[in-house]
């Protein structure tokens, strides 16, 4: 099987050996201790500040200065008066927090041989389970949607009766209160002011303790529970948080509602109403690649080098991939920040936020493919609410109309550029973020309701970009400035600088979504949409046969020519502008890239480059990239990606080039086994989307497609690559047609 993670052994130390659950909204790590448990807490709102606007007033005013310095190749003096004139005010963003811990403890030892944790990834339960003086005790853990609640459950298999004491605690000032009568450990608290944005959230943590039989009572700093069968504890965190101007919410009242209600409904409805929703989202989708070596615990498993005897371990990290987007993002939540929804730190690194210059974007390359549209919806929603606060922002820095957002945002939807201005002062966050909203438009078929929902956002973002473009001197090209390649540093010994292939890549992508959509009316907007695409330096190959992704030729003098972002290679994955097939020679530039470059790089570095090299249809250099992946130095036990440290964003997007691996699509035509390593050679998939509103169900056996249907939204003809054959066929909307 690959549904599961499991071992043989307790956890107390290490955060990233604890299992995750989650609801979208809440998070819990579960360690598994027998003796005392912990289970740390998260809550998607709970941050750090208040409503705050970053924009700099009258910023725009230095701008002229900026681009004059640029133009004239003076790139240290521009960043001085760039970090001295354009960043934002505050010049950093919020933090998210841990919502505290509860511990359990039973002070049991179990026997030799009893213990086993594990987390079902088929039924999103976490369960401990051992013996403890020939008995059995087994625990489990569950994030309930449905009922917005974390549940944990604790008895014994012939009803033994057993004590155990119960508390909370966090790294905030809090008067716990205790209730023994009510079976209730309650704590309040305020959030705490960062960088000059003064505190705004009230907080309330509730535990609701049911026990079976007993007694209960209230001792130092819980609830003790003397002779009892079993017991059950129903846990809320909420904020006054409502949206990013509205923090008029009232926790105590949504807490103690939901915690009344898990209480009526009782654990066995609550656990059967949680798998039952879990599974319509997960049960949409099924990998295999035969068998593997399920049968060994999972963190031996990853500290197996030799992957090719466990090829299902691949299929379990993109089943795990799809647990952790169900578990982290769900409509009316906060879309998954850089740790998911799961942080244990007062200070996490990089604040925890959304990085837009690829983490955020990368969090959300998994839904699309694996049939987990509804999990994107988060993504949308801080979408539209950055195109609100980025509007002052593109007013205030740039002068310009529409909206824009640099490489960072927060819980407040700030959107000025933060930090310095390396690598802060990259305007195109905005952008990219549309274009991946219509690629998740393309791939649902193109439906009226989300089309109308992201165009508007589409075209601010598009008023931002046509203001913004300016003449390169000497030239008839537009180009983008300030600017920088995400995070990379040129070889002038600075980052800011003029037209970076990416920002190009992404202007002639966002105006081809806008042309595309369909929806607009106002023929002289569409009009100088053209004509300023037309206007962008199209991709350019450099004296090392490399895309460039400078304006200049400075790729083989870089600073780090194994810098861990590949930006200039968008426009190959994510992007779909160059293509073995249908861009030949751009193609083999950004293979002499990525070769530069190096297979080499952090956690979510090396998720990318799987994508990429999948992209370029080569197999084995993915599965070698995808082994560095699975080792122990970039996957935590838990599977958790190390960056180091954990971030989220590499889970995500080294299960998405496993599906690239598998089949890959463009409108009209779709790839089936594009990119196939030898180890996976045997394999089936059911429920893979592809673009264009297509559901593949597929098997292949040495590496050749055995059997292959797809379902379409829309009726049409349909091109099919596989084997070395291509293939054309009518599909009937609604209807499987059968390919092999």
């Amino acid at each position: 099987m690959s549904d599961s993670l499991w071992y043989p052994k307790e956890s107390w130390v290490e955060w990233t050996a604890a299992l995750p659950v989650g609801n979208g909204r809440l998070g819990a790590m579960v360690y598994g201790n027998s003796r005392k448990e912990r289970i740390q807490l998260n809550e998607d709102t709970l941050w750090t500040g208040s409503p705050y606007s970053a924009a700099n007033k009258g910023a725009h005013a230095n701008l002229g200065a900026l681009r004059q310095l640029l133009f004239a190749g003076e790139y240290a003096a521009a960043e001085r008066l760039a970090d001295a004139s354009m960043m934002a005010r505050p010049r950093v963003q919020m933090t998210y927090q841990s919502a505290g811990w509860i511990f359990i403890e039973t002070r049991h030892r179990p026997e030799p041989g009893s213990y086993r944790r594990e987390l079902d990834l088929a039924s999103a339960v976490a369960s401990i389970d051992y013996r403890h003086h020939g008995i059995h005790y087994r625990r489990e853990i569950i994030a309930s949607a449905p009922d917005n609640v974390i549940g944990i459950r604790m008895w014994t298999e012939g009803g033994e009766r057993f004590d155990s004491d119960i508390s909370y605690d966090i790294e905030q000032p809090f008067a716990p209160e205790l209730d023994a009568v009510l079976g209730e450990i309650v704590c309040r608290g305020r959030n705490r002011a960062e960088y000059g944005v003064p505190a705004g959230l009230d907080w309330v943590a509730r535990l609701r303790v049911v026990p079976d039989g007993g007694a209960m009572s209230v001792y130092d700093s819980g609830l003790r529970l003397a002779g009892v069968r079993g017991f059950t504890i129903w846990v809320d965190v909420g904020t006054s948080f409502v949206r990013y101007d509205d923090v008029s919410g009232d926790p105590e009242a949504a807490t103690t509602r939901r915690l009344d209600a898990a209480v009526a409904r009782g654990w066995d409805a609550i656990r059967a109403d949680h798998i039952a929703d879990y599974q319509s989202l997960y049960g949409r989708f099924a990998l295999s690649f035969g068998a593997g070596k399920d049968d060994l615990p999972t963190d031996r498993r990853v500290a197996d080098p030799v992957k090719e005897t466990d090829p299902s371990l691949a299929a379990l990290y993109v089943n795990y991939g799809r647990y952790l987007m169900i578990s982290a993002s769900r409509p009316g939540t906060q879309p998954a920040n850089l740790q998911g929804i799961w942080n244990a730190e007062f200070r996490p690194a990089w604040n925890s936020k959304y990085t837009v210059n690829i983490n955020a974007e990368m969090n959300y390359w998994l839904p699309d493919p694996t049939n987990l549209a509804a999990c994107f919806e988060p993504l949308i929603s801080l979408v539209e609410d950055v195109a609100e606060t980025g509007r002052e922002v593109a007013r205030e820095h740039y002068g310009t109309g529409g909206w824009v957002l640099h490489h960072n945002t927060d819980l407040w939807r700030a959107t000025g550029p933060i930090d310095q201005a390396d690598p802060g002062l990259w305007p195109m966050g905005g952008v990219w973020l549309c274009c991946q909203l219509w690629d998740h438009c393309v791939y649902a078929g193109w439906p009226d309701d989300l089309l109308r929902r992201i165009y508007p956002l589409m075209r601010g973002a598009a008023e931002f970009l046509l203001d913004f473009l300016v003449e390169l001197p000497g030239s008839d090209w537009l180009v983008t400035v300030p600017t920088n390649s995400p995070e990379n540093v040129h070889p002038f010994g600075a980052s800011l600088s003029v037209g970076c292939a990416m920002d190009n890549q992404l202007g002639r992508d966002l105006f081809d979504a806008i042309l595309a959509a369909g929806v607009e009316e106002d023929e002289s907007f569409l009009a100088r949409v053209r004509e300023t695409r037309s206007r962008l330096m199209p991709d350019q190959i450099g004296k090392a046969g490399q895309l460039q992704e400078w304006l200049e030729d400075w790729d083989m003098e870089a600073r780090e020519m194994d810098h861990r972002h590949v930006s200039h290679l968008y426009a190959l994955f994510p992007g779909l502008a160059i293509d073995p097939i249908e861009t030949p020679e751009l193609a083999a530039a950004a293979r002499r890239s990525l070769e530069i470059r190096g297979d080499e790089a952090t956690g979510w570095g090396i998720g990318w480059r799987i994508c990429l090299w999948a992209r370029l249809g080569d197999g084995e250099r993915a599965w070698t990239v995808l082994k560095r992946q699975l080792s122990p130095d970039r996957t935590y036990t838990n599977l958790f990606d190390a960056h180091p440290p954990f971030q989220i964003d590499g889970n995500f997007g080294g299960a998405a080039g496993i599906c690239e691996m598998i089949a890959q699509s463009r409108i009209g035509e779709i790839r089936l086994l594009p990119a196939l390593p030898k180890a996976l050679s045997n394999g089936s998939v059911r429920g893979l989307r592809l673009r264009g509103g297509i559901e593949l169900d597929m098997a292949w056996s040495a590496g050749r497609v055995t059997s292959c249907q797809v379902r379409a939204v829309h009726g049409g003809q349909l091109t099919a690559r596989f084997g070395g054959e291509v293939k054309v066929l009518e599909v009937v909307a609604g209807a499987w047609s059968r390919i092999v």
